[in-house]
């Protein structure tokens, strides 16, 4: 297909990463060729997608998924592969500005992500190098203070999974001289994104479901009394229609454009180091981040790499070189890699919403959306699917809580919400730089 066809995506392969081409082998689904009629229909095989459909399918829903490229093209097969539990926005934000009810409610639901890919990892065998744990590192005494507080607050709401580090402690996990200490998630963890989508999207094909790949969604009517997508060479109308486009659902429903703003992060891989190297940089195979605001993330892969990733460019465009942009930040956390062969790099984007939490609601009767993780979306999409799952099927109690949550735009609107972040983005490289 030509770019014209696919203006997103070009030819709808995957993007030249480490993840690709150590993917599992998977079929290429067929593009959606005329008219069809189905129970629910789905926008978009990512996660949210992915999960939203299986959940359907294992109770008896009749699902087609239309995806624009390929099964985990966008986010989903692109990430830094860290299961990390929560929302961007904190829960002492979350009660801040919502209140103390939506605060204990998200509280409840912060580690069901996590559980739930473990779930489908162990339920159809899924190969995807699940490994347990992350850590949260801090670089300044503040930012151990900030780590303490959070591991105080989950407490206080039963979440009693975390543990603090000292420098010496964390030298057992990350062999860096870079950070003060950390905190240790025990119910964390880290996995290859790409092929937990692909055997999620197995797992859904092996309950009925269908997917429909390389058929970019060019309009859509939400409005009707049954929803009714259409492709360049299809449609199907359905009973219930669920949007999870996220940073790449476009234009294509003009009042979610707002809603979010496209943000890419960059990762890059190293070549294998090998068992004996890569036990010295990270003895117990844990995942890590910092908690700088623009922060560096990173994990071996199941072949012993280093997976580095970080940085964020507002609007979602590209880096001219992400190896360069990345190989600095790599070089400061471990000086023992320099000059290490970089075999792959990469960018992707998320969708950022300006309160920084995720949103879920309805646009008219029968039309479903969820988007804006705001870069904690592996875990947060796990979770959104199976709420909206309940609530196709007439369970709305968690449905409500989130659709209720008010939604800001960003400031100056699509026009000016990309400078109003890069601002945004200086001063809190700033505090980060001295340490504020």
């Amino acid at each position: 297909m030509n770019a014209m066809t696919h203006p997103y995506a070009g030819d709808g392969s995957h993007t030249s990463s480490y993840y690709a081409v150590s993917a599992n082998p998977a079929p290429k689904r067929p593009e959606l060729l005329g008219d069809h009629q189905i129970d629910v229909c789905i926008v978009g095989a990512g996660y949210s997608g992915l999960s939203t459909g299986l959940n359907l399918a294992e109770k008896g829903y009749k699902v087609a998924i239309i995806e624009g490229a390929r099964v985990g093209w966008g986010a989903s097969g692109r990430n830094g592969g860290q299961i990390v539990n929560g929302l961007n926005a904190s829960l002492q934000t979350i009660r801040k500005r919502y209140g103390q009810d939506t605060a204990t409610f998200v509280a409840g639901l912060v580690q069901e992500g996590g559980e739930i890919i473990r779930e489908r990892i162990s339920t159809y065998e899924i190969q995807c190098d699940l490994k347990e744990k992350n850590i949260f590192t801090g670089l300044t005494s503040a930012h151990m203070g900030e780590l303490e507080e959070r591991m105080r607050l989950w407490a206080s709401y039963g979440i009693n999974n975390q543990e603090m580090l000292d420098k010496d402690q964390l030298r057992k996990h990350v062999n860096s001289d870079l950070y003060a200490g950390g905190l240790i998630d025990h119910s964390g963890g880290h996995m290859h994104p790409l092929n937990l989508a692909l055997g999620e999207a197995a797992a859904f094909e092996t309950n009925g479901g269908i997917i429909y790949e390389m058929s970019p969604v060019i309009d859509v009517e939400h409005a009707a009394a049954r929803p009714v997508v259409k492709t360049a060479k299809g449609s199907i109308t359905c009973k219930t229609l669920v949007l999870c486009g996220n940073a790449y659902l476009g234009h294509v429903v003009p009042m979610l454009t707002s809603r979010v703003m496209p943000v890419s992060t960059q990762v890059m891989a190293t070549e294998p180091l090998g068992e004996a190297r890569a036990r010295v940089l990270l003895p117990t195979d844990t995942c890590i981040e910092d908690i700088r605001y623009i922060l560096d993330y990173y994990r071996l892969s199941g072949d012993k790499r280093l997976l580095f990733g970080g940085g964020t460019v507002y609007g979602g465009a590209d880096p001219s070189d992400i190896k360069a942009k990345l190989q600095r930040n790599m070089d400061k956390v471990f000086p023992q890699l320099k000059g290490v062969r970089i075999d792959y790099a990469w960018s992707g984007n998320f969708a950022l919403s300006f309160s920084r939490v995720p949103q879920m609601g309805r646009i008219g009767d029968n039309t479903y959306f969820a988007h804006g993780y705001s870069g904690h979306g592996v875990t947060g999409s796990h979770t959104f699917g199976r709420i909206l799952s309940e609530a196709i099927d007439g369970d709305l109690a968690r449905f409500d809580v989130f659709a209720k949550v008010p939604w800001y735009p960003f400031p100056g609107g699509r026009m000016f919400r990309v400078p109003y972040s890069v601002m945004g983005s200086w001063w809190y490289a700033l505090r980060d730089k001295f340490g504020m």
